[in-house]
C-alpha cells in the first residue's frame, strides 16, 4: 500500500507540474498570433550595419532589384532553434534570359557564417519559374561555447539574400522578396549550462550606419567599454527579447526530473521490501 501510495503521489507532482506548463505555453502562443498582426517590415537593408530588424514570426517584405544584397536581423535566445524562410517572386519569364541561383545565408552578431542542419539554402530558378523559395535551419542556439567553436550563440542573427549566378543581361530587373524567421524552442533535452553575453552587435554613435568604414582605436575601446553598460540606452542590432536572451524558467526537465524521483523513491521502498527478511511477531527466537 506504501508502494502504491508512493507512486500515486509521484503522478500528481507530475500532472500538476504539466498543467503549470501549459498556462505559459498558451500565453506564448497568443503574443505570437499578437505579434504576426504587427506591422511587418517593407524594406531591407544593403549591408549588415543597416539591415532591416523583424521579429520572430513577422514576414518582412521588400521589394527591391535582381543583384542588390538584401539583409534582416532577428533575435534568438538559448534554447531555439532559428528557421528562416525566403520566397521571391521574380520577373517575368519574357524579360528574363535564362535561370539564375539564388542563395540564403544566414550570420551571427560577429558576421560568422552558420551553416544550415536542414533546408534549400540555395536554389536555382528555370527562366520560366515566376517564383522560388530557400530555407535554412540552423543548429538550436547554446547559450556558451567554447572559443574555437562556431556553435550559434543567443544574440543577433542576419540574414543575407541575394543572387549568386545568373546572365548578365537580367541585373537590375524589379523581384520582390518575403522573408521569415522562426524561433521554435528545442525543448530541455537539448538544453546545456553556461551563459555568455549575447552577440548582439552595438550601433556606434558618430558613425554612419551605412556605411562598414572601420572607426579609430579610440573610438573601437569606447564602444567596447560601453557595450558593458547595459543601462546606457546603447542601440544595439536587435532590441532585447520580453523574456531576455535565455529560454525561459520552464523546462520538460522539470517534469523528467519529477518522474526520476519519483521511480528513485519507488525503487527504494522495493529494495527495502526485499531485504528486510522476514519479520517474527511477538519476541524473537531463541538461538540454539
Amino acid at each position: 500500500m506504501r508502494a502504491l501510495r508512493t507512486v500515486g503521489a509521484a503522478l500528481t507532482l507530475c500532472a500538476a507540474a504539466w498543467l503549470t506548463a501549459a498556462v505559459p505555453a498558451a500565453a506564448d502562443g497568443t503574443d505570437s498570433a499578437a505579434d504576426k498582426k504587427d506591422g511587418a517590415p517593407t524594406e531591407a537593408g544593403t549591408n549588415f550595419r543597416t539591415a532591416t530588424e523583424i521579429k520572430p514570426g513577422q514576414r518582412a517584405t521588400a521589394a527591391a532589384s535582381t543583384g542588390d544584397y538584401l539583409y534582416w536581423v532577428f533575435p534568438a535566445a538559448a534554447g531555439q532553434i532559428p528557421k528562416v524562410e525566403a520566397e521571391l517572386k521574380l520577373p517575368d519569364a519574357a524579360s528574363r534570359h535564362g535561370s539564375a541561383t539564388w542563395q540564403l545565408d544566414v550570420y551571427d552578431g560577429l558576421r560568422r557564417h552558420q551553416p544550415c542542419a536542414s533546408g534549400t539554402p540555395a536554389r536555382r530558378a528555370a527562366q520560366q519559374d515566376g517564383s522560388v523559395t530557400v530555407s535554412c535551419t540552423l543548429r538550436q542556439v547554446r547559450s556558451w561555447s567554447e572559443r574555437w567553436a562556431n556553435d550559434p550563440l543567443q544574440g543577433a542573427y542576419y540574414v543575407r539574400l541575394t543572387v549568386v549566378d545568373l546572365p548578365a543581361e537580367d541585373l537590375g530587373l524589379p523581384i520582390d522578396a518575403e522573408v521569415e524567421a522562426s524561433v521554435p524552442e528545442a525543448g530541455g533535452a537539448h538544453a546545456d549550462g553556461g551563459d555568455v553575453t549575447p552577440l548582439n552587435p552595438v550601433l556606434r554613435s558618430g558613425t554612419d550606419s551605412g556605411t562598414d568604414s572601420e572607426p579609430s582605436g579610440d573610438a573601437s575601446s569606447d564602444s567596447a567599454d560601453s557595450a558593458d553598460d547595459k543601462d546606457g540606452g546603447i542601440p544595439h542590432a536587435v532590441a532585447e527579447p520580453e523574456d531576455d536572451w535565455g529560454s525561459g524558467w520552464w523546462s520538460d526537465r522539470w517534469v523528467w526530473t519529477v518522474i526520476g524521483a519519483a521511480l528513485a523513491a519507488l525503487a527504494g521502498v522495493g529494495g527495502y521490501t526485499l531485504t528486510r527478511g522476514p519479520r517474527f511477531p511477538g519476541r524473537p527466537p531463541n538461538d540454539a
